[in-house]
């Protein structure tokens, strides 16, 4: 099975959240370890007001969770986290390799703190334009 590594976007419902942040916030890290997965990093974003309600609520607090699970568990992953009332709404995002260790990083600190990492405009060249001219030859050709 293949382990990738995936970025998730929670939004708790804001009552249970600061009634028990920990208990509800451990919820996550006990549903992907149940998957077999590895939490890499788990933390508050914020608490904000939503863009419309969702469910009756009109405030979400935002929980950013960096995980390595299998592929084939994150469908099983996804079910046992749909059925937490504690959670509003919720995306799983799949991260591409070359970039994981500096968004979880950045996560961490706020900060990207290695240079030896490939830099994101060459990752967005080697992927966007593969078979095409590349920004620079589009610049110049534009000229």
């Amino acid at each position: 099975m293949a382990r990738n590594v995936y970025e998730g976007l929670f939004i708790f419902d804001p009552d249970a959240f600061n009634k028990a942040p920990e208990e509800v916030s451990n919820q996550i890290t006990t549903t992907v370890e149940q998957a077999d997965g590895e939490v890499l990093l788990s933390r508050i974003w914020e608490e904000r007001k939503l863009a419309y309600p969702i469910e009756g609520h009109r405030r979400g607090t935002y929980w950013l969770v960096y995980f390595a699970a299998d592929s084939l568990k994150v469908k099983e992953l996804s079910r046992q986290l749909r059925l937490n009332n504690n959670i509003v709404r919720f995306l799983l995002v799949k991260l591409d390799p070359r970039l994981v260790d500096v968004i979880v990083e950045h996560a961490r600190t706020g900060q990207f703190s290695s240079t030896e990492h490939l830099p994101v405009e060459q990752i967005i060249t080697e992927d966007v334009f593969e078979d095409e001219e590349s920004p620079e030859e589009i610049a110049k050709n534009e000229f």
